[in-house]
C-alpha cells in the first residue's frame, strides 16, 4: 500500500504491486500547502529531536546529569590553569563566569554542526522508507542541541547567582543572542550535511576546523584582549560578536559591548549579515541537494 498525505489533509490509499515497497509520502502543496508542511514538518522534527534526547539518555543511573558533566568537567580545568597558573581572572572581572558561558555557548554550536554533519547518514533507512522534507533531520539536530543547552544554562544560572551576579534587564538580550547563534550553526550544520553525503572528507576537515575556531572565538579570553588593529574583523565572527554581547549583557555591565568595541553601531550589521547569510547560504544548497540526497546516500 502507499500512503500519501496531502496538505488539505485527505489521505488516498491506491493499491501496490505485489512486493513493491511501502513508502510514506509527506509533501506541501496546494492550497495553505506551504504552512501545513512546515507545521508537519516542525511537528516531525520535534518527535525526532525528542525521541533522540530521551534515547540518549535510556539505561543510564544519572541520565540527564551527563548532559552537564562535560561543560563543568572540561570549566573545571580550565578555571584552574587560567586562574591558579595563569592569574588572568585578575585582570578579567567575573572571569570564571565568562569562560563558563563561553564554553557552554560554544558547546552549543559545536553540538549542532557536529551533529549535524552526518545527521542524514544516520537517518538512511528513515529517509529511504519514508519521503518527507530531509530537511527535518538537521532541524531535529538543532532542537535536541536546544534542549540540552536549556538544561545546561538552568545550572549555569545557579553558578551565575552563587559569584554574586544577579538578574539585570540586560539579561534579557541572552535569548537574542543564542537566537543569532542559532540561526548560524543551523545555516552551517545545513551546508555540512549536505556536504557530506556526496563529500565524506568534509567531517574530518570540520573537526580541524571547529578546533581552529575555538581559539579563534574570545572563549577563554576576553575580545578586549585582541591587539586594537585585528578587534573589529575579528568580532565580525558572530561567535566573537556574541559572546563580547553577553559578557556585557550577562556577567560584567561594565565591560564594552559590542557596539563599544566596533567602534560604530552600524558595524553591528556585519556579524548579524554574515549569520543570516551563512543561514541563506546552508538552506540553498540542502535545498538544491535534496531531491538526490536519498540517491546518494
Amino acid at each position: 500500500m502507499s500512503t500519501v498525505l496531502e496538505p488539505t489533509a485527505t489521505t488516498e490509499t491506491t493499491p501496490a504491486p505485489a512486493g513493491s515497497r511501502v513508502i510514506t509520502v509527506i509533501e506541501a502543496g496546494g492550497r495553505g500547502g506551504n504552512d501545513i508542511g512546515f507545521r508537519r514538518s516542525l511537528a516531525l522534527a520535534w518527535t525526532l529531536a525528542l525521541t533522540d534526547w530521551k534515547l540518549r539518555f535510556y539505561g543510564s543511573a544519572l541520565g540527564a546529569i551527563w548532559t552537564l558533566a562535560r561543560p563543568f568537567a572540561f570549566f573545571g580545568v580550565v578555571y584552574f590553569v587560567f586562574t591558579d597558573i595563569v592569574g588572568l581572572d585578575k585582570r578579567v572581572p567575573n572571569y570564571g563566569v565568562y569562560i563558563l558561558f563561553g564554553m557552554v555557548l560554544f558547546q552549543y554550536f559545536a553540538e549542532i554542526t557536529g551533529n549535524s554533519v552526518q545527521s542524514l547518514v544516520a537517518r538512511e533507512n528513515l529517509l529511504r522508507k519514508m519521503y518527507f522534507p530531509p530537511l527535518v533531520i538537521p532541524m531535529a539536530v538543532g532542537i535536541t542541541a536546544a534542549l540540552n543547552l536549556g538544561m545546561t544554562l538552568v545550572a549555569v544560572a545557579i553558578f551565575v547567582l552563587a559569584n554574586g551576579i544577579f538578574p539585570q534587564w540586560a539579561w534579557l538580550e541572552l535569548p537574542l543572542l543564542i537566537a543569532m547563534l542559532t540561526v548560524f550553526a543551523l545555516g552551517v550544520g545545513m551546508l555540512l550535511s549536505s556536504l557530506y553525503v556526496r563529500y565524506r572528507d568534509i567531517q574530518p576537515i570540520w573537526e580541524v576546523f571547529q578546533q581552529l575556531l575555538f581559539y579563534a572565538s574570545p572563549v577563554l579570553y576576553v575580545a578586549t584582549q585582541v591587539p586594537d588593529s585585528y578587534q573589529r574583523l575579528y568580532l565580525c565572527n558572530p561567535i566573537a560578536a556574541v559572546l563580547t554581547q553577553v559578557r556585557h549583557a550577562v556577567v560584567d555591565p561594565t565591560a564594552p559591548s559590542i557596539a563599544t568595541a566596533f567602534g560604530a553601531d552600524w558595524r553591528l550589521l556585519i556579524p548579524l549579515a554574515i549569520s543570516f547569510a551563512t543561514f541563506a547560504l546552508g538552506y540553498v544548497v540542502f535545498r538544491r541537494e535534496s531531491p538526490r540526497i536519498a540517491e546518494n546516500l
